[in-house]
């Protein structure tokens, strides 16, 4: 583990430790109104320039973990968004309940009446056979070309659901086939022929997932921990972070 720098504030009403700093100075000390530190036989005197998230020439980012926990342990809730009031936008790295994980880049936010709004995003690749955006289609016929294209054919049509691009699955401990490259009314065409995928065979129960950020339905769980980040070099506020939540309903 790296080692941080600790603040603690006397002032106020509730002393404490407010701040963890990444830099790591050999020698510390506040003299004259100013924060001197000693890194490898250099002196720094902080806080004298307009560049931010930068100590001893090295650029950093500023992060912020919080946690959203209206009416502990009474119900499951769902969170449908995030929103920030701040100058600048924020990424969202990690967003965590008891029950899912999610993250929203910096370019997801859209500012609206002064404050940064976004719905919240599963993370891309995450797999949850629990949500919605997992589907079956039931047990093939027929498998049938290359790996590159392979067809794979039903007895009863698939229904219109199913889309290009969504992710293929067989077997009933689901093991990954490829995207989805063509749909007609009872039969698909996915590629198998990435790293790792797996060439179904004709009586394999065939499931496939919708993109996990494009299908994202909020984030579901008693509580929600988030960790905002930013990486500008100019000063930067962070007023409020909210979140539109509602009971969850299974």
């Amino acid at each position: 583990m790296a080692a941080e720098t600790l603040t603690f504030s006397d002032n106020g009403r509730t002393p404490g430790w407010p701040s963890f700093y990444t830099y790591y100075p050999d020698f510390i000390k506040g003299m004259n109104g100013y924060l001197y530190t000693f890194k490898d036989g250099n002196l720094y005197r902080h806080n004298t320039n307009e560049i931010r998230n930068n100590y001893y020439g090295d650029q950093g980012i500023s992060t912020i973990t919080s946690v959203f926990n209206p009416e502990p342990t009474l119900s499951i809730k769902l969170f449908k968004t995030l929103s920030y009031e701040s100058g600048h936008s924020w990424t969202v790295t990690d967003l965590n309940t008891d029950l899912s994980t999610g993250s929203m880049l910096e370019t997801y936010f859209e500012q609206k009446e002064g404050e940064w709004y976004s719905y919240i995003r599963s993370n891309a690749g995450t797999v949850d056979w629990k949500l919605r955006s997992a589907n079956g289609l039931g047990t093939c016929d027929t498998v049938t070309g290359a790996p590159a294209a392979t067809l794979i054919t039903f007895v009863n049509p698939i229904g219109s659901i199913i889309s290009i691009g969504d992710i293929v699955y067989s077997t009933t401990t689901p093991v990954i086939g490829g995207p989805v490259t063509a749909v007609t009314s009872n039969s698909i065409t996915i590629d198998a022929s990435d790293v790792g995928a797996t060439v179904p065979t004709g009586g394999d129960m065939i499931l496939y997932y919708k993109n996990s950020i494009a299908e994202s339905h909020g984030a579901r769980g008693y509580y929600m921990e988030f960790t905002m980040t930013n990486d500008d070099t100019e000063a930067v506020e962070l007023f409020s972070v909210g979140s539109s939540v509602m009971k969850s309903y299974p």
